[in-house]
This record gives structure tokens, sequence and C-alpha cells, in this order.
């Protein structure tokens, strides 16, 4: 399974004017290629009056799916441009469309290619890039002459701690890195006796990284 992978974070859309032609470009994260196709049919349905909705998606896995469609407009002018993009992010698992609206002025091969491609881009802006990275999701169980310590170990190296529950011991819910687990596990052992018990769950999680900052959902 691979480490990370860049995707966007919310559904985004952005319009641009380029010599009366309307532009507007709608982003969404997906799962599945059926997640693409009826984000694609809705935004048809949704400009059933536009003379262009031109789309591209790119899915991860272990067969990795790209699609696009220049939806009339000349042969590569409008979805391969979108794909480009989306590849020169460096995103994966989502799908963008772009709708146009014909304002009576052509625009040539390079202003198409430019005008989709500048949709694109500021559509993905909106909807914000996000990293998915994996973590491992650990639980500690320890004293409380320890839990300051321990606590300040756990951020120092930039473990995610998302609950401490007290009760007669102190309970630590984190993420850690895989990578990271067996350095995270001699820590532990610094702690002796006063680590009562630490696990940690077979399944590794994606979790989003926006800006360095894990965001939970």
């Amino acid at each position: 399974m691979k480490q990370a992978y860049k995707t966007v974070n919310r559904q985004g859309n952005s319009e641009i004017i380029e010599k009366k032609s309307k532009f507007i470009a709608n982003v969404m994260p997906i799962s599945s290629e059926e997640d693409a196709v009826n984000f694609i049919n809705k935004i048809k349905k949704k400009y059933y009056d536009a003379r262009h909705n031109c789309f591209a998606y790119i899915l991860s896995g272990v067969n990795p799916i790209m699609r696009f469609s220049d939806d009339g407009e000349p042969n590569g002018t409008a979805g391969k441009p979108i794909l480009d993009v989306l590849i020169g992010e460096k995103l994966e698992n989502v799908v963008v469309v772009v709708t146009r609206y014909f304002g009576g002025t052509l625009l040539g091969t390079g202003g198409l290619v430019r005008a989709y491609s500048k949709a694109t881009k500021e559509g993905i802006l909106d909807a914000q890039i996000v990293e998915m990275d994996l973590y491992k999701k650990v639980i500690i169980f320890c004293s409380y002459s320890i839990k300051d310590k321990l606590e300040y170990e756990i951020k120092k190296s930039n473990h995610i701690i998302t609950n401490i529950k007290y009760s007669e011991i102190v309970k630590f819910y984190l993420y850690v890195k895989p990578e990271f687990l067996s350095q995270f596990e001699n820590l532990l052992k610094n702690f002796g006796k006063e680590i009562i018990s630490f696990s940690r769950f077979e399944e590794n999680e994606f979790l989003k990284v926006i800006d360095r900052q894990v965001i939970l959902n």
C-alpha cells in the first residue's frame, strides 16, 4: 500500500470568463469510478443548457484509472488539459468537470487549452489540496506520574494525540506513522513499569494532512 497520496479536501468550484465564454470548473474527491460518473452526470444535468461539459478524473489503485472527454470541443483542447493539470499537481482520486457557455468568439486551440487549464487550477485551489498519509492507531495506559513527560515526548515526536482519558490510570489515544512505530515503542520502554499497557491496531488508516497539520474529521 502506498504511504501517501494527494487529493482534494472537498468539493470546489471556480468561474472564469475568456472572450465572453464562461468556464465553470467543479472539482470533487472520489473513491470509485462510479463516484466520478455520478458526479459528471450531476454536473451535466445542472448545466444542461451549456454547450460543453468536459471532464477528467484519476483514480489510484493497483490498476490506476485515467479518463477524460472533450465533449465536443476540438480534440485535445479540453479534457486532456484538465487531466494534465491533475497529473501536474500529482492528484489522485479526484474528478473535474469544466462547463463552457460559448460567448460567441472562437478562442482557438491555444486559447481553449489555457482556459480549461486555468479554470481547473482555480477549482482545485478552491477544493484545497490535501495529502492523505498513513497512520496506525495506538492506545497507551500509563500511571499519572509520567503523564506530563509522556505527553511531551509524544508531541515532540509529531505523533497525533486524539484523546486523553483519566480514571485510575491515564489513557492516551493517538496516531503514529507506521515507519516510526518501532522507534516509538523503544521510547515507551524508557518509562519502564509506568507504562501499564500498550496496544496498536493492525490496520493502517489514512489521515488528512493540510499544511503539515493533521485534520481529524
